[in-house]
């Protein structure tokens, strides 16, 4: 269900929102790896899910689980769910489980979506979840998807960048460690979003 879904958004994406990828080479072919995207929409998850071939999870918040047919898309998407406003350490432990086993993580460093469309402050979660692991971060960009059904624009223009990896060597997650990693994610999405795409 999985790679079926998964291609029809893919090419539903890209027919109806023209939607651009860049820097998918970025994205190691194998092994762990964490997808850091900043989050203005609930298109988010899929447009960035669908941007390459490899499967990913994405944690979802729990309340999404409440619903039997919601419960059974999102398992069948391979989202898992997390308890918000806390230290949920059974998706912590499954996160990096999911890593350390050559999985694609998708995160996002603000753990919520910004209503205004800028970046708002990084949550350090997602940088102790790499620094345990031991897995590059793939700096992700998101642009348009928060302009569906606004000023007219049905179908405005989607564009995905995927930037360097930030290598991470597995080692202590200390408050100042995450910190700095964490602003070094933000600041590398800051750019992406600043650069200028040529079409």
């Amino acid at each position: 269900m999985y790679s079926v879904i998964r291609v029809f958004l893919h090419y539903f994406f890209k027919i109806f929102f023209r939607c651009r990828i860049i820097g998918a080479n970025n994205i190691p072919v194998a092994g762990g790896a964490i997808i850091a995207s900043n989050h203005v929409s609930l298109f988010d998850p899929p447009v960035v899910g669908t941007a390459f071939t490899r499967s990913i999870h994405f944690m979802a918040k729990e309340e999404l689980f409440a619903v039997p047919f919601i419960r059974w898309i999102l398992k069948n998407l391979n989202a898992f769910p997390v308890r918000r406003a806390t230290a949920d350490r059974t998706a912590i432990r499954h996160a990096i489980n999911l890593l350390e086993n050559g999985e694609l993580l998708g995160l996002f460093p603000e753990g919520t979506r910004s209503l205004t469309g800028k970046l708002g402050k990084p949550e350090t979660g997602l940088a102790m979840i790499a620094l345990k692991a031991g897995v590059p971060i793939i700096p992700t960009a998101v642009i348009g998807t928060n302009q569906v059904w606004k000023e007219g624009q049905l179908f405005p223009r989607f564009i995905v960048k995927f930037g360097n990896p930030i290598i991470v060597n597995q080692g202590k997650a200390d408050k100042e460690t995450m910190e700095k990693l964490s602003d070094k994610i933000m600041q590398e999405i800051s750019l992406l979003l600043e650069e200028k795409v040529n079409f």
